[in-house]
């Protein structure tokens, strides 16, 4: 049987699942460094191990309230459309294989934009897990955007 593994972090009390294909790495949260001129989700960028990364917010992205950074406060480092990003969670909970038959479709009443970055939602013993597709929360317009932003400071820095 067919299983996906995916990276669960929590956002607030609801749990989430990133393809584990597309998790470059899970850093812990540092220091970032504003950059004018983008959107609210967007907190930045950080330099890791010499490259720099555009940080986004996912509480932020899915409209949920501010937390405070604490201990368990991470950044998921992914490639998403060929672009390193990192989205800062509340935690890492743990690494699971999930059979494809304890995944199905979202719900239909999960509407707008918010659906289209949604790929189901898994099944684990007395819990539900979001899954998420990182290549569609943010859309290629976005993308282009901090990626002109991020040059636009490279070249300024140098």
């Amino acid at each position: 049987m067919a299983t996906t593994q995916q990276v669960i972090f929590k956002l607030d009390q609801e749990e989430y699942g990133l393809d584990i294909m597309k998790v470059h790495g899970i850093e812990k949260h540092q220091s970032i460094v504003k950059v004018p001129n983008t959107p609210m989700y967007i907190e930045g960028i950080i330099n890791l191990r010499g490259e720099v990364h555009p940080i986004y917010n996912l509480r932020t992205r899915f409209n949920l309230a501010q937390k405070a950074v604490d201990e368990n406060t991470k950044m998921i480092i992914v490639n998403s459309n060929g672009t390193m990003v990192g989205f800062i969670v509340d935690s890492v909970e743990e690494i699971v294989q999930i059979p494809e038959d304890q995944v199905e479709l979202p719900p239909k009443l999960i509407t707008g934009i918010h659906r289209k970055y949604i790929t189901g939602v898994a099944k684990l013993e007395d819990r539900m897990v979001i899954l998420l597709d990182v290549d569609l929360i943010l859309s290629e317009e976005e993308q282009e955007g901090i990626q002109e932003v991020l040059q636009e400071e490279i070249l300024e820095a140098n």
